[in-house]
């Protein structure tokens, strides 16, 4: 099968080359899936994208018409796929289910570290010679209480690390994990209760019509006042001005975000010589208490593996005719 790789990184292509093993073949591209770059697919049987690629109707319906047949994501997100456009026009699509739960969690455990230790400003002040200890004070995270949005399996992962620092931990999920309530003593109570009652809060959510902008300042009224809020799950799950606002209010104590609702624009590429005209995240990276990483929670060796394998797995299913149980499309009515 010829499958064009949109959106290739460097630092994975090694992964999908060995999972490969030269069963297809490949070709990368740095350039991201638009209704503009479509046309780059002539030729393929099935295109690879990432979560900065965008498969709208416009982009599925030209792929189709350039004689694509499948979408293979190297994510767990879709948001950016039109799946109804895809299942119109025959074209089947899959996903990376789960990769590693471990990678996201623990990087937002460690956005919460970073930002609670102040060791962003610590290093700086040390590798300057200014070993001045004023305004580097954090808390303990014993006896806390921590609010995980979403208790999947990123979210399962969060509440035990969370429960190991001894943290009293509270969730919001629309189903409860009673494994989690009996192993790690988690309280399922509704959005506002959590927001009323959290020191701390980690977004672990998917997007969707139901949780986009769910964070918005009529949430941010609930929250305790210097609440620490953690988000590496989708940028449009919060209303990026209310929180900025909560920020400067002092509402919010401090963000720790590795993902934004613009990120499309800017992440993924080296901007410095060339400053993204975005007035929200400018605010945003210029503020002490907010640090951000740029969509790089799941950059481990395990997560870049089992991406990888998924993805030429799922490619492997439909060469041989079979249907991938990763797959988000029905074609069953075609």
């Amino acid at each position: 099968m010829k499958v064009l790789i949109y959106s290739a990184k460097g630092f994975e292509i090694p992964y999908l080359k060995k999972a490969n093993s030269g069963k297809h073949k490949l070709t990368f591209i740095e350039e991201a899936l638009s209704s503009q770059t479509a046309e780059k697919a002539v030729g393929f049987d099935a295109v690879s994208i990432f979560s900065a690629d965008e498969a709208c109707f416009i982009t599925v319906e030209k792929l189709k018409d350039f004689g694509v047949k499948y979408i293979t994501l190297r994510s767990v997100g879709h948001d950016n796929v039109n799946l109804r456009a895809a299942s119109r026009v025959n074209i089947r699509v899959a996903n990376v289910p789960a990769y590693s739960p471990f990678a996201i969690a623990e990087h937002a455990a460690a956005l919460l570290l970073a930002l609670n230790r102040k060791l962003i400003e610590s290093n700086y002040r040390v590798s300057h010679y200014n070993f001045n200890l004023d305004n580097l004070v954090g808390m303990d995270l014993n006896h806390k209480t921590v609010g995980i949005v979403g208790t999947g399996k990123i979210g399962s992962v969060m509440t035990k690390i969370m429960h190991g620092f001894g943290c009293k931990v509270l969730g919001y999920d629309i189903k409860e994990d009673a494994q989690l309530k009996e192993q790690f003593q988690i309280d399922y109570v509704p959005l506002l209760e959590l927001c009323q009652k959290s020191d701390i809060i980690s977004l672990h959510i998917p997007l969707n019509s139901d949780t986009h902008q769910l964070i918005n300042k009529d949430v941010i009224s609930e929250m305790k006042d210097g609440v620490i809020l953690i988000n590496t799950a989708r940028g449009s799950i919060i209303e990026t001005s209310d929180v900025i606002a909560a920020l400067r209010s002092g509402k919010i104590g401090a963000l720790g975000m590795d993902v934004y609702e613009n990120e499309k624009a800017i992440f993924f590429k080296d901007r410095s010589q060339n400053v993204p005209d975005d007035n929200l995240f400018i605010k945003l990276n210029a503020m002490p208490n907010v640090l951000i990483t740029g969509h790089h929670a799941y950059l481990t060796n395990e997560a870049l593996t089992n991406i990888a394998e998924t993805t030429i797995y799922n490619l492997d299913c439909w060469d041989s005719g079979k249907e991938t149980e990763n797959e988000l499309t029905d074609l069953s009515g075609s």
